[in-house]
């Protein structure tokens, strides 16, 4: 039986008060929520490595940096009178309950909904609250249904998960083949560009090239395949693979730049043999 977290997450939240009180530690002191921007960064990105090695351990100790991040942002909040920690743990527990009625609500109606139908349901649910929140308040900022995607967000994610949105309410291809038509006409455009000459005009190719990549984003969706996670284990393979060329010639006592294009691509063969 899994013990209760709540005592362990308020010895977390009082660590976090300790270290930024007078007497503290002095760097904690100084911390805003500007400076921490690139450490939430940095733990979301080594949680997201922890799962894609596979590591309990590894995981369960980002999972626990990634959590203080969280913890230190809402302390700085509470000293600056705007909300607490306990404050952002009832918005996402009153927010879950708010958008899964076919759990939560009285006797609910519709037990045998898909996972599709979920994602649905919530998209439907966040735009009556988006359309709440802005009624009657002419001041308030419109919300919509991409409003709400980081723009901080790596591009290639951010394309992913606006077109999940958008796919969410109804905008999107029937199927997977669908989409690769899109890529194809998109490729066949980058092409025209390339055969034109007209690469130095930065703005149109640079156009057709995100429009590319937003269609491949689209794919890796309809796929179930998360692109920034299929990018990275790419990047991985390809790095494995070109270190290993580059080590085969080194122990040869020769580098890159003097060997030919076909040495390399023949070295390249053989180190995928071994990748």
């Amino acid at each position: 039986m899994p013990q209760p977290a709540g005592p362990k997450f308020d010895r977390l939240v009082e660590i976090m008060r300790t270290l930024r009180a007078p007497g503290g530690c002095p760097w904690d002191r100084e911390q805003s929520h500007g400076s921490l921007r690139p450490f939430v960064l940095e733990e979301t990105y080594e949680v997201l490595e922890a799962i894609e090695a596979g590591s309990s351990a590894q995981l369960r100790e980002e999972l626990g940096d990634f959590l203080f991040e969280a913890v230190f942002l809402a302390q700085i909040s509470e000293e600056q009178g705007e909300f607490t920690i306990g404050d952002a743990l009832d918005a996402i527990c009153d927010k879950l309950v708010r958008r899964h009625p076919h759990v939560f609500a009285p006797g609910g109606e519709e037990d045998a909904l898909t996972s599709s139908q979920v994602l649905e349901r919530w998209e439907a649910l966040k735009q009556r609250e988006r359309a709440a929140a802005g009624h009657g308040n002419d001041a308030a900022p419109t919300k919509t249904t991409l409003s709400g995607v980081p723009k901080t967000l790596p591009s290639l994610l951010r394309a992913y998960e606006i077109s999940a949105r958008a796919a969410a309410v109804g905008f999107d291809w029937q199927q997977a083949t669908d989409v690769l038509a899109k890529i194809e006409e998109e490729v066949a455009e980058v092409r025209h560009e390339i055969e034109t000459g007209a690469t130095g005009q930065l703005s149109r190719a640079e156009e057709e090239m995100g429009d590319l990549l937003f269609a491949i984003a689209n794919l890796s969706r309809k796929l179930g395949i998360e692109p920034e996670a299929a990018l990275r284990r790419a990047n991985e393979k390809f790095t494995k693979r070109f270190d290993s060329m580059e080590r085969s010639f080194a122990a040869q006592g020769r580098v890159l730049n003097d060997c030919t294009l076909d040495e390399m691509e023949a070295q390249w063969e053989r180190a995928k043999l071994d990748t």
